[in-house]
């Protein structure tokens, strides 16, 4: 089983940036995602990328300001995030899918707890 801890959420002002970590416990091939859940929302995702780190998918409310990487060696996944805004407040997950589509939660076998962003206005 495959565990994935989060780091490097916080709060910043509008038009800050935050850069987001996610290690696994094990290395592991399989497509990678970052999710959120805004305060009340249902979770949605943000960016996923394929396990070779080829391929990369942005949700529209984020494409342009967000980038996502991997670090296969390292086991890590990353999400940089610029110019963020106060509707980019929530709790970010990332997760790991071998197989289905990107954007599919049901898709993605195993979570990591999350790390809060909080962007003020």
């Amino acid at each position: 089983q495959v565990q994935l801890v989060e780091s490097g959420g916080g709060s910043v002002q509008n038009g800050g940036s935050l850069r987001l970590t996610c290690t696994a416990s094990m290395y592991s091939y399989g497509m990678m995602a970052w999710f959120r859940q805004p305060p009340g929302k249902e979770r949605e995702v943000v960016a996923s990328i394929s396990a070779d780190g080829v391929e990369t998918n942005y949700a529209d409310s984020v494409e342009g300001r967000i980038t996502i990487s991997r670090d296969t060696m390292k086991r890590t996944l990353y999400l940089q995030m610029d110019d963020l805004k106060p509707e980019d407040t929530a709790m970010y997950y990332c997760a790991i899918a071998y197989g289905g589509r990107w954007s599919e939660y049901y898709a993605y076998r195993y979570w990591g707890q999350g790390t809060q962003v909080t962007v003020s206005s």
